[in-house]
């Protein structure tokens, strides 16, 4: 293919038929003018094929015209469809969305009365929780007061005793130097 070919692709057929009909009337038009006929007989010739010809234009005409309103018609109903699916599509997608929606909210308000519960319940086990951790807290630290007092009061005693021996020990020891 040249670059013409390739830049204005042939798109039907109907294309090179109307280059074949028009190469005919010029290569009629050629043979007459170059015939050997009289200037008359030439003119009356010419009369005819140029009626002929227009005719024939006027029928591919009316052709044309019949095909573009029956096409355009087409084109017409067609859109008229199309508009109609496209609006029929739109509407039930608008209610689908909506649907979804509604129902997307009832789901989100179960969710937070159930997380609303959930978080109750569990503020609930941690104050139970707390409180008998503060109880074992408080009975630990009365556990533990009781045994420092009891070793408070042993080492008391043991201070008193080593006392009074160290005292005996200096009386006797006074004793004997005097």
């Amino acid at each position: 293919m040249n670059k013409a070919e390739t830049e204005y692709p042939v798109e039907s057929g109907g294309t090179f038929f109307k280059g074949i009909f028009i190469g005919g009337l010029l290569g009629a038009a050629a043979a007459l003018l170059f015939a050997p006929k009289p200037g008359r007989e030439m003119r009356s010739d010419l009369s005819d094929k140029l009626s002929i010809a227009t005719d024939k234009t006027k029928e591919v005409a009316g052709a044309v015209t019949d095909k573009t309103k029956t096409l355009a018609t087409t084109v017409s109903e067609k859109a008229t469809d199309l508009a109609g699916t496209v609006s029929a599509k739109a509407s039930d997608i608008f209610t689908t969305v909506s649907d979804s929606k509604q129902q997307i909210a009832a789901t989100l308000s179960e969710t937070g009365k159930k997380i609303g519960e959930t978080v109750s319940e569990a503020s609930k086990d941690v104050a139970g929780d707390v409180k008998d951790a503060s109880k074992d807290v408080t009975d630990e630290a009365k556990d533990s007061s009781k045994e420092v007092a009891d070793k408070a009061k042993d080492a008391s005693k043991d201070i008193a005793d080593e006392a009074k021996d160290a005292k005996e020990e200096v009386k006797s020891s006074y004793k004997s130097n005097y």
